[in-house]
């Protein structure tokens, strides 16, 4: 019952996001923090909810400026958006949307130099985007090890990937980053969704190379899936661009709640020290503890581990963790289907995790 639909509707394929149960399991398929925000949330919160009457500021100003003054840029520098996925689509509208009138689908006639690179494992919201504003994309196999191959990525009109890289949690050093965005013949966008977790940012390039864009996320280190808040940190012009593409489809993007919870979310930096140092010190836990169960992990800088699964395989893997109550993520693709991704939880959730792989194996 496609009647009605846009010919652009009927050919895209959406992207999957990760299972929300409704039965109590053990949730470890979606890298969620394992750990509540800062308790100044909820305060700020409760507060802005007296002003909901009136339109939320279009701009986010104050959170902006609270995003400058964590990452040492200028808050002409920052754009808020409603998460990093938004973020992300208007990048793609604003940077990447070029040639729609050239090639059909998939722009199989448009040469290497005009398409936008991205990792062939990577993101899998990055094609969705591609499809529906029409950008023609290069996927740029990983190497043997599952990192970036920063020189293929190289020469062509953008480039994309998420650094870590998800899912496979591996972090390319900020060299082979420079390099990409050096050797681009346009913006490289890096999705650092996960880089609080490691020790690689592209965020102090931000003022060399005016062709950068750095988009984060709340979700991830600062607890707040819940709220959708993210951000880019670039060039004015870039941010220019942004504010242009936004207010061109909606004014009011972030709701008041979410600026300001996200602004106090970023102001209580002890607090998210505090949280990804847990994270980090449990996933080195699991990590030793799989690798002691004969399960191969792949070195990760993220809030999850890309573990491997060859007898049973990882779908079986799955389904038996499933069975006992926990929640992992599969993906069936043909590089990624002998790997589990797993969500770095608290210990107990990581030992309950652990003890239901020494029965399956």
């Amino acid at each position: 019952m496609k009647e009605f639909w846009s010919k652009k509707a009927k050919s895209l394929t959406p992207y999957t996001a990760g299972e929300q149960p409704k039965e109590r399991l053990v949730k470890l398929n979606t890298n969620e923090n394992a750990y509540p925000p800062s308790p100044a949330v909820a305060a700020a919160v409760s507060q802005a909810a007296g002003r909901l009457r009136l339109y939320p500021d279009p701009d986010a100003s104050r959170l902006c400026e609270a995003i400058a003054e964590y990452h040492g840029v200028r808050p002409q520098q920052v754009f808020c958006a409603n998460g990093s996925d938004e973020a992300l689509a208007l990048c793609f509208s604003a940077f990447f949307q070029n040639g729609a009138e050239e090639a059909g689908s998939w722009f199989p006639g448009v040469s290497a130099s005009r398409r936008v690179k991205t990792p062939d494992v990577g993101y899998s919201f990055y094609p969705v985007w591609a499809e529906l504003f029409d950008v023609p994309l290069e996927m740029v196999p990983l190497k043997e090890d599952y990192s970036v191959d920063a020189e293929k990525m190289c020469g062509g009109s953008g480039a994309v990937f998420a650094n870590p890289n998800a899912p496979t949690g591996i972090a390319l050093p900020l060299s082979g980053v420079e390099e990409i965005i050096r050797e681009t013949n346009g913006v490289t966008v890096v999705d650092e969704a996960y880089a609080a977790f490691g020790n690689v940012t592209a965020i102090p390039l931000v003022d060399r190379y005016p062709n950068l864009a750095v988009v984060r996320t709340f979700s991830k280190s600062h607890s707040l899936a819940g709220l959708r808040v993210g951000y880019v940190i670039a060039d004015e012009n870039l941010t220019a661009a942004l504010r242009t593409v936004k207010d061109s489809f909606n004014s009011y993007p972030l709701d008041a709640l979410a600026q300001a919870g996200a602004a106090a979310a970023i102001r209580d930096v002890e607090y998210c020290r505090e949280v990804t140092g847990k994270i980090i010190e449990t996933r080195a836990y699991t990590a030793d503890k799989l690798q002691k169960l004969g399960v191969a992990v792949l070195p990760s800088s993220a809030n999850f581990l890309f573990a491997r699964f060859d007898s049973p395989s990882a779908e079986d893997v799955f389904a038996a963790l499933r069975k006992r109550g926990v929640l992992v993520r599969w993906f069936s693709g043909k590089r990624t289907r002998d790997f589990l991704r797993i969500t770095i939880g608290t210990r107990e959730e990581m030992d309950t995790l652990l003890s239901a792989l020494e029965d399956i194996l």
